[in-house]
Formats: structure tokens, sequence, C-alpha cells
């Protein structure tokens, strides 16, 4: 007897079609490990441009954001937190022109502490249409630390911070949305590694912040499900940022700050698929990378295979 199986029915997405512009930042100014301002270099040299266009989209590369030497800088934090925050000016401006523009920014890094720019120019252009902007991170990390209460002083552990109007005043004042993300429009998923101030700030202002617990426990589809509803509840798009250290570093080695017990492949990309499914992605960073620490550029490709997976790469 011959049989015929099909796969469960599911409801059957447009893919999106329009243009994607890459913005590298190769900076490391925010990181204490040197390498990720590597990043971007890795990113092209992958397989992301050629997956990008298999889907039909059409990939304008803008090239890169100017981001000074870390040896040109004085010998002190404020210097430091000035150049990040010359670099997320910049940043802002590219991300807000390409969201107006209909253009879906994709931001390649570099260390974290860019999303304070490329977050703030979404809210920017979001806010000129009278709406606020969503926000879902992926990450092993909050990065909700200020420069008072980070332990570390690494700047790539603080754009949260600055994104909900908290730490240091040029940088949490990027975006004509102050602040630039309200805290009931933000979502952690796959937090795994959090500091004290991190976890009393969650607690303080009722953070959206599902753990790896809440994913081991409940899935990857129910926790991804309702991030997008939270981040799609009141706002006119969703900016994706996500650390490349959000993947179990198994299988995503090139990081500089990985942590045990992260997200499987299939799983990161599961949540990739929801949210190309959902619409609502207006913006995407993909940040973290540290080729000196990687294995024969496997992190990159992985990486772009995640960003073909959120642009709507389909298995079936």
């Amino acid at each position: 007897m011959n049989a015929t199986f099909a796969s469960p029915a599911r409801a059957v997405v447009k893919p999106w079609t329009g243009t994607v512009q890459l913005i590298g930042v190769p900076m490391d100014l925010g990181a204490s490990r040197r390498g990720v301002d590597m990043g971007p270099s890795a990113m092209r040299l992958s397989s992301l441009t050629a997956q990008l266009e298999r889907l039909g989209l059409a990939v304008q590369d803008a090239g890169n954001v100017p981001v000074p030497d870390r040896t040109s800088l004085a010998n002190e934090p404020r210097a430091v937190l000035d150049a990040i925050t010359e670099v997320c000016i910049d940043l802002a401006d590219r991300t807000a022109a390409a969201v107006r523009a209909g253009i879906r920014p994709l931001v390649l890094g570099g260390d974290h502490s860019l999303a304070a720019g490329s977050v703030a120019g979404t809210a920017t252009a979001l806010a000129e249409r009278g709406q606020r902007t969503g926000l879902i991170w992926l990450d092993a990390h909050a990065d909700l630390n200020t420069p008072q209460s980070s332990l570390s002083g690494n700047v790539h552990g603080m754009p949260v911070a600055h994104l909900l109007g908290f730490g240091h005043r040029p940088l949490r004042q990027l975006s004509t949305a102050i602040p630039a993300v309200s805290p009931e429009h933000l979502v952690y998923v796959g937090l795994r590694d959090l500091d004290d101030a991190e976890r009393a700030m969650i607690r303080e202002l009722g953070l959206h912040a599902y753990t790896m617990r809440d994913i081991d426990e409940r899935g990857l589809r129910a926790v991804m499900d309702e991030a997008v509803s939270i981040a799609t509840d009141g706002t006119g798009g969703v900016h994706v940022s996500c650390d490349a250290d959000w993947v179990d570093p198994a299988e995503a080695p090139g990081v500089g700050t990985p942590v045990r017990g992260g997200a499987t492949l299939r799983e990161a990309h599961l949540a990739m698929e929801i949210v190309h499914d959902s619409g609502a992605m207006v913006a995407m960073d993909l940040v973290e990378i540290n080729p000196i620490l990687d294995r024969q550029n496997q992190t990159a490709e992985l990486c772009a295979e995640l960003i073909a997976s959120a642009f709507g790469r389909r298995i079936l």
C-alpha cells in the first residue's frame, strides 16, 4: 500500500521582496577582546550576499561606518564613550535614512554597542510616522549595564540601557524618540548570563525577558510567538538585534563572550523564520562575530544562513 505523506498545514507567508542595505560597523571599542572589528569583513566573505540575492532581494552594500582606531584614543573611559557615540550618531543617520526609504538595513558588527545607534535610527524613522519601535534582543547577555553599574566598563554591555533612556547622556539621546524603545516594547530571548544590576533592572522595569530555561521548558516556537506579539503590540515595526553568542558556542565558536547552553542551530533558524513570517521586521543587526576566535569562518557562515532565514529562506 502506497502512502502519501505531507507536512502539517502551515500558513503560507509571501516572501518579502525589496532591497536590503548592508552597513558594516568594524568596531571593537566596546569590547575588551580584540577582533570583532573584523566581523563585517568575515560576513562579506561569507555566502551572505549570494543567499540574499537567491531570495530575489536586491542587495546594496553601503560600505562601512568610519571607526577610529583604539590606539588613537586617549587612555580613559570617556574617550572611548565619546568615540562610540560618534560612530553611533553616523550609524543612526544611515539606519534612519534606509528605513525612511523602505529599505531594510542589515547592520554587520562589530561589537554590540553599535545597537545604540542602529536601533535609535530605526526609532527616529518610525517616530516620524507617529509610531513606536519594537525590539527583539537575541543574546546570551542583557546588555543592560550603565557606565555606573558595569563591572567591566565594556560599552558593548550597555546598549539596551541607553536605548531605554539610562546611562551616558549622548548615547541615550541618539533618537528623536526618547527613549528610543519603551520598556513594554522590548523583548529578550535566550538570556543566560546576567549581572546582579541587570537582574535588578529587569525586575524593576518589568521587562519581558525569556531565558534559556523558558526555551527549554516551553519550546522556542511558543517563546518566539510571544516575543513577536509583544514587540508588535502598539509599534510600527520590529528591530531585531542578534548577538552571535546567542547561539551555543558549539555551533558558533567565533565570539568573544561565549556562554554554554545557548540556542541550537535549528532553534536559531526557527527564531529567524518566525521573525520573517511575522512580516514585522524593519531592520536587523548581526554582531559580535570574532574571526580571530572562529574556525574556518564557521560562525560567519552560520550567521549568514540565519540572516537568510530572517529574510525569507524556507526549507519547503
